[in-house]
């Protein structure tokens, strides 16, 4: 860890220290949020002229026009400026002209940028063009059915930009019957590859990638039974107990004694605290069980990934979402939920 991380050199948090940035009532200060609204500005400009030298064919919502979309669709959404989505719109045109025709995922393949930007579409009034990206939106699964399962690159990807139409449509704009569809066909996969590979005791469900059982966010267990507690999922009580559950107990029952977990099944090295393999990854998969099932101990492991993230995760690589420190900062946020912030 020490060799992919710089030390942290920073002591716990001091609720006392907080007074300059946040109010009695536990919000941020108007002097500290200007200052944030400043930064925000200053990164904005600055992200501008380096994209100038971006790659032009790179469509994607994980390194492309999609991805600052979404950002700027994030920023009309928290300010109201309208201005924010006449920019958003121009990144999704760049983005639908050069769209991947390969993968279904929302972070590597196409139906990111198509559901972002029906979402576009939908708040300029534009129905037409939010129409038509949803009907291509929902003709990708029929793409190849030899997909693999996972977040980055398979179903589960495909789900989350489907989930992702919805949430910001507000209402159900995407078949539930379609979604369920999709999901089914997760849940029997993972069924089908735990009875082949006799995990079926221990784990109803199991996964691989490349030949490998992934245990994070990106391609692996963690990542898809996430999804599979999503409530816009549909998956029945049943199955949520008797298939999802034991699946998270087998997760959790790979944790290290540091508090990390490995980044493949059997791999006995403590060394990835990514969000893709690791702590930062695992960490929602285990909110969101707590979430659904009420057991103190998800919530215990989850505070225990947190800590492992302070403690190693101001990673050395990069910024971004995959192996960087943005991608392990989201693991923070995610602790702060409104539906945690009491436990």
């Amino acid at each position: 860890m020490a060799q992919r991380a710089l030390p942290n050199p920073y002591a716990d948090y001091d609720k006392s220290l907080g007074t300059a940035y946040f109010d009695a009532s536990g919000r941020l200060t108007p002097e500290f949020t200007q200052r944030l609204n400043n930064k925000i500005r200053e990164l904005l400009q600055q992200m501008e002229r380096g994209l100038k030298a971006a790659d032009p064919q790179d469509c994607t919502a994980y390194t492309g026009w999609a991805g600052i979309a979404v950002l700027y669709l994030h920023l009309h959404d928290v300010y109201g400026d309208p201005a924010y989505l006449h920019v958003a719109h121009e990144y999704v045109k760049k983005s639908l002209s050069c769209l991947t025709r390969r993968s279904i995922t929302s972070l590597c393949g196409d139906a990111g940028p198509l559901a972002v930007a029906a979402v576009v579409y939908h708040k300029l009034q534009n129905h037409k063009q939010s129409e038509d990206c949803i009907t291509r939106l929902l003709h990708l699964h029929k793409v190849d059915p030899r997909v693999p399962d996972e977040l980055l690159y398979g179903r589960m990807g495909y789900l989350y930009a489907l989930l992702f139409v919805n949430k910001h449509f507000g209402e159900e704009r995407i078949p539930q019957s379609h979604i369920q569809q999709v999901c089914e066909a997760v849940v029997a996969s993972g069924e089908s590859l735990a009875k082949r590979r006799n995990f079926a005791t221990k784990s109803p469900l199991m996964y691989e990638w490349y030949q490998e059982y992934y245990v994070g966010a990106a391609h692996g267990l963690a990542g898809i039974y996430y999804y599979l507690m999503q409530p816009g999922l549909g998956v029945s009580q049943v199955k949520l107990h008797n298939t999802v559950k034991p699946s998270v107990d087998y997760v959790c029952q790979l944790k290290f004694p540091s508090g990390n977990y490995p980044p493949c099944i059997d791999d006995t090295r403590d060394l990835l605290v990514h969000w893709c393999h690791g702590a930062p990854g695992v960490i929602y998969m285990l909110l969101q069980a707590y979430k659904v099932f009420g057991e103190q101990q998800y919530l215990n492991d989850a505070l225990q990934c947190a800590e492992v993230i302070w403690q190693y995760g101001l990673l050395k690589k990069g910024y971004g979402l995959c192996h960087g420190t943005a991608g392990n900062a989201y693991g923070f946020l995610s602790t702060v939920q409104p539906s945690l912030k009491n436990q």
